[in-house]
């Protein structure tokens, strides 16, 4: 798994966002401890979720 940037996520819509979190937890639940794709995907799912933090709530 590749790590995903905030520059990346920036250009997405919000429902795009959520089902990669959707992903994320299920490729951090399929990766090995202390794996490269276990931290891409912890870092990636930081990032999803500081983009999300940054936008107004609402439709």
């Amino acid at each position: 798994m590749k790590l995903v940037t905030r520059f990346e996520l920036a250009t997405r819509s919000t429902r795009e966002l959520h089902a990669l979190i959707r992903d994320l937890f299920n490729e951090l639940a399929n990766s090995a401890p202390e794996s490269a794709e276990r931290r891409n995907a912890l870092a990636s799912l930081e990032n999803v979720q500081a983009e999300l933090a940054c936008r107004p709530f609402g439709p």
